[in-house]
C-alpha cells in the first residue's frame, strides 16, 4: 500500500529549507563529515543529505539524530513551545463554560 504524499506549501518548504541549511553549517562549524554524522545518528548519508536540504519526507527521529550528533537536542525541545494560538483557544473556552 502506498503512503499519501504529503503537500507543503512552499513558504514552509523554505522553512523546512532553513533549517536543512542551519544543520549543515552546524555540521561544518564542527568540521564533521557527512559520513561521520550520518554514521553516529544512525542514518545513510543519502538521509542526512536530504535533511539537510529540507526534505519533508524524513523523519523527525532522524532528523533528533542529527541534532544529538551535533549537541543541538535541547534545541529540538523548542519545537512547539510557544502554542500562543492553542493556549488563546484554550482561555477563550474557559470563558464560555
Amino acid at each position: 500500500m502506498r503512503s499519501k504524499k504529503s503537500i507543503l506549501f512552499p513558504r514552509f518548504q523554505e522553512i523546512l529549507e532553513q533549517v536543512g541549511e542551519n544543520i549543515k553549517l552546524a555540521r561544518k562549524r564542527r568540521k564533521l563529515t557527512t559520513f561521520q554524522v550520518a554514521e553516529r545518528a544512525g542514518i545513510n548519508r543519502s538521509t542526512l543529505y536530504h535533511i539537510e536540504k529540507g526534505n519533508p519526507r524524513v523523519s523527525m527521529g532522524a532528523y533528533f539524530n542529527v541534532f544529538r550528533v551535533l549537541g543541538l537536542q535541547d534545541d529540538f525541545l523548542k519545537l512547539a513551545v510557544d502554542d500562543e494560538f492553542g493556549r488563546k483557544l484554550q482561555d477563550l473556552e474557559l470563558l464560555g463554560k
